[in-house]
């Protein structure tokens, strides 16, 4: 994980406040233009609340869904690797999953969301931390890892209620496709779920567009568009098309 943010560390990022069994959290909320739709936690990766996070929840928000990045650096943003990889090791996975588990809290007594569950979609250190929370959480119907980053052991799954959808990188040194047969295989025997895990001929962050040197353009578009039939499917039982929201 080398690549280089690009981040604001703008505090007017965090637009919202709620409580977490941890502290008090904050995040960034994006309604959609109906004003009401199915609940969506958004989870950064290493670098923090950023442009890119912020971005990918005013997109979901677009697409109809009522969508929350929690800020699970408490307004800190990094900006090399040596100071992302310092706050990712600062936060331990039990104190992020209970602040992630407070924003579920957050969002589902929110009047706005119209999701009896929610779905869960994170980026490299928040796509492990989608698996982490799916496997804890039961009110996360939906859980969607970009090229998840495992800290650890793998979670035990024999809790979880979520469907998955990953998208990984062929060519990802951080996360090599050959593991993704243990993930499949562990989240098959311990809950019984058949995880849809993908890959790309990318590389790691290839859903990131503010990174012109790891983007992909075409393997980026593939994932969004499966990634947003998914959550529409699963947390409504609809796809976007069936429910007249915009594209």
């Amino acid at each position: 994980m080398s690549e280089s943010p690009r981040p604001t560390g703008n505090p007017a990022r965090q637009n919202v406040t709620f409580s977490s069994a941890v502290a008090t959290a904050h995040g960034h909320l994006a309604l959609p233009p109906s004003g009401r739709g199915p609940g969506v936690i958004v989870i950064q990766e290493w670098w923090g609340l950023t442009d890119h996070i912020a971005d990918v929840t005013g997109r979901l928000a677009a697409e109809g869904f009522v969508a929350l990045a929690p800020d699970l650096y408490g307004g800190n943003v990094a900006h090399d690797p040596e100071e992302a990889l310092r706050l990712m090791r600062d936060l331990p996975v039990e104190r992020g999953v209970e602040l992630l588990s407070g924003a579920v809290d957050y969002l589902l007594g929110r009047p706005e969301v119209t999701s009896e569950t929610v779905g869960a979609v994170g980026f490299c250190m928040g796509g492990g931390f989608v698996l982490y929370l799916a496997a804890k959480e039961p009110r996360v119907g939906a859980a969607v890892p970009f090229y998840g980053v495992i800290q650890g052991d793998l979670p035990d799954f024999s809790h979880l209620r979520a469907d998955i959808l990953g998208h990984y990188g062929e060519r990802d040194e951080s996360i090599p496709p050959e593991s993704l047969a243990a993930l499949r295989h562990a989240i098959k025997e311990q809950s019984g779920v058949d995880a849809d895990l993908r890959t790309y001929p990318a590389g790691h962050a290839f859903f990131n567009d503010g990174r012109p040197e790891a983007y992909d353009p075409q393997a980026s578009r593939e994932a969004w568009r499966s990634t947003v039939d998914f959550l529409h499917r699963e947390l409504t039982g609809k796809l976007n098309g069936q429910v007249g929201m915009a594209k």
